[in-house]
């Protein structure tokens, strides 16, 4: 009786085994999407910038283009596709086999035990999965200047982090947060509400990448806007 007082409540658990899950599963792909994007896209700068003799601003543009928006964007897309799709086959099967019913007659709220750990996670990993993937972007980055110039790794560095300011790094980082809010909701919702039977589980976790990937898309253009306007110096 006395170890339960100290036990934290079960949605708590629920949320630190979400936020786990979320994490240590989207990592390897957010993290080698981000090598891959960081290669390729200095080999594209690179090809343009030597043409005006501005090589020595590929780090710089690698830095401010991964963390401005690539990266950010290309997270949310990888995790709504990775995520968003894993929580909408869940929920949509558990209702599809009753589990969620005897949740519901253990007196147990199952739309705070499932859905609201499951959107609370998103929103809190989004920004971490975002910060991984702007150092894989800039390893990557790194790795394929390294190769055509031979460029240092504290030269790449100072390069890359000298037109980098805390007002371009924090607001596209936290923005990933309604994210993953709107990944969370959306997919939890087609998981939640599902009715049509086993077909419904396929349909659910669809609906939910496509719908989750869509909105995502559209709200990256508004909260630029608001970015831009609450920070006029970051409109590069």
């Amino acid at each position: 009786m006395v170890l339960d007082l100290f036990r934290p409540p079960i949605e708590l658990e629920q949320l630190w085994l979400q936020i786990g899950q979320i994490g240590s599963r989207s990592f390897p792909l957010v993290a080698s999407a981000g090598l891959a994007c960081g290669v390729i896209m200095t080999l594209h700068s690179r090809t343009y910038l030597v043409r005006f003799g501005a090589t020595s601003m590929v780090p710089t543009v690698q830095c401010l283009g991964f963390v401005l928006e690539i990266g950010p964007l290309l997270t949310a897309l990888l995790v709504a596709g990775r995520v968003g799709a894993g929580i909408g086959a869940m929920l949509s099967n558990m209702r599809t086999t009753e589990q969620i019913d005897a949740v519901e007659a253990l007196s147990v709220d199952s739309f705070k035990f499932l859905v609201v750990p499951r959107v609370l996670a998103c929103v809190l990993v989004l920004p971490l999965l975002t910060i991984f993937t702007d150092f894989s972007g800039l390893l990557g980055g790194y790795i394929s200047e390294f190769a055509a110039s031979h460029i240092s790794a504290p030269l790449y560095i100072e390069r890359a982090f000298a037109g980098l300011r805390w007002e371009n790094f924090i607001p596209p980082t936290v923005k990933t947060s309604a994210f993953g809010f709107i990944i969370g909701t959306v997919s939890a919702f087609f998981g939640y509400t599902t009715s049509e039977g086993s077909e419904g589980v396929g349909r659910a976790a669809t609906n939910s990448v496509v719908l989750s990937s869509l909105l995502v898309i559209v709200a990256d253009i508004i909260l630029v806007r608001c970015i831009f306007f609450a920070f006029p110096e970051t409109a590069l």
